[in-house]
């Protein structure tokens, strides 16, 4: 049998690290005949680690970016993790590390291995990350507006592959009126779900805002999502009640997709803006009508359902939006809400991912040898 790939996905943590869920699937579903998966990241916390450790691959646990400061010193630490990748003896580097930090593609250059990482962000603003960029063998782009924004100069180094997701993990929703945690609606309620880690930038302001001016007491909204920061908290102290519910951060998120009867996705176009948010694909695939702003990512999702973007932190646009899905009779929703699902399901399978990696890989490795 031939030599196995050896691949190392390198990642901050699976606590806090958003792609985790990614890199996981990645790990699990890529073709075993054909490669061998490593992940190294800084440390075993949070609950999702323990699904990684079922895995079954070889985990490391080692910082591969290393501070700039000293710079006197800086040339140690990059050795360092130069020797760590050559000790192992690794064909490709994926990184899945969120900053635009160098030295990794730079140990991986110093220990000739082919490194390639995935820009998960709309974030930019300083020349370190032109400097991972030109130390890479390929970037991995995930929305239409990067490689015009970030790339446009290195074209031949960049490959969109959109994240996929596990379309067997998903299905078309039956309508439910109560949460698996206690909360409850009635039947004639119309019910917004909104899923976000609550930061000023994902604007849920913005719905809340449109809710309110629509005035329908039939109307209830869940906001699900760690409601911990000071963002979070005033958004409670100024719109909470019992129409507007502030569910914090739950694992269970099918239970208040079957709630609902629309998703939204109200981020503004402003600040550390995401490549390719999972949450309305998710919603999407759960066979919910999704409404969003029309930002990078969001505006891919939606390509074929323009009618459904907003105009970003536009409260009177958003209210227009809702006004007319709450407007559609229940078969057009139903029947929307299942065009949704089947552009997504094409769009956004892991099947398709894996496979766009796997041939990614066996051209870099095949460069290598």
């Amino acid at each position: 049998m031939a030599k196995r790939i050896k691949i190392l996905y390198t990642i901050p943590n699976f606590d806090t690290a958003g792609s985790g869920k990614v890199v996981y699937d990645l790990v699990k579903h890529i073709d075993k005949t054909k490669f061998e998966p490593h992940i190294c990241c800084t440390h075993d916390k949070g609950e999702f680690f323990k699904r990684v450790e079922a895995l079954n691959v070889p985990i490391h646990i080692f910082k591969v970016a290393a501070k700039y400061r000293p710079f006197i010193t800086l040339p140690f630490r990059v050795w360092k993790i130069k020797q760590f990748f050559k000790h192992h003896q690794f064909d490709i580097i994926h990184s899945w590390q969120w900053s635009s930090d160098f030295t990794e593609p730079l140990a991986a250059k110093l220990a000739g291995i082919p490194f390639v990482y995935t820009k998960k962000a709309m974030g930019w603003g300083n020349k370190a990350w032109r400097w991972r960029s030109q130390l890479s063998s390929k970037i991995v782009t995930i929305n239409s507006d990067m490689e015009a924004q970030f790339f446009s100069n290195i074209t031949n180094k960049v490959l969109s592959i959109p994240i996929g997701l596990s379309i067997n993990d998903f299905g078309i929703l039956e309508k439910r009126y109560n949460s698996s945690d206690g909360y409850s609606i009635n039947q004639d309620d119309f019910v917004i779900v909104s899923i976000a880690n609550l930061v000023p930038v994902k604007g849920i302001e913005i719905l809340l805002e449109a809710v309110k001016q629509i005035d329908n007491s039939k109307i209830k909204v869940f906001i699900v999502g760690d409601d911990s920061s000071d963002y979070a908290i005033n958004l409670k102290e100024k719109y909470a009640n019992s129409n507007i519910i502030f569910t914090g951060k739950k694992q269970d998120i099918k239970s208040y997709l079957a709630l609902a009867d629309v998703f939204v996705i109200p981020t503004k176009d402003e600040g550390r803006k995401e490549g390719q948010p999972i949450a309305p694909i998710e919603a999407m695939l759960s066979g919910r009508v999704v409404i969003g702003s029309r930002i990078s990512g969001v505006k891919d999702i939606l390509s074929s359902f323009q009618d459904w973007l907003f105009e970003p932190s536009s409260v009177s646009d958003l209210k227009k939006k809702l006004e007319s899905v709450t407007q559609l009779h229940q078969e057009e929703r139903r029947q929307l809400a299942k065009r949704m699902f089947e552009i997504a399901s094409e769009n956004y399978n892991i099947e398709k991912s894996i496979q766009m990696h796997e041939v990614l890989y066996l051209k870099m490795n095949k460069c290598r040898t």
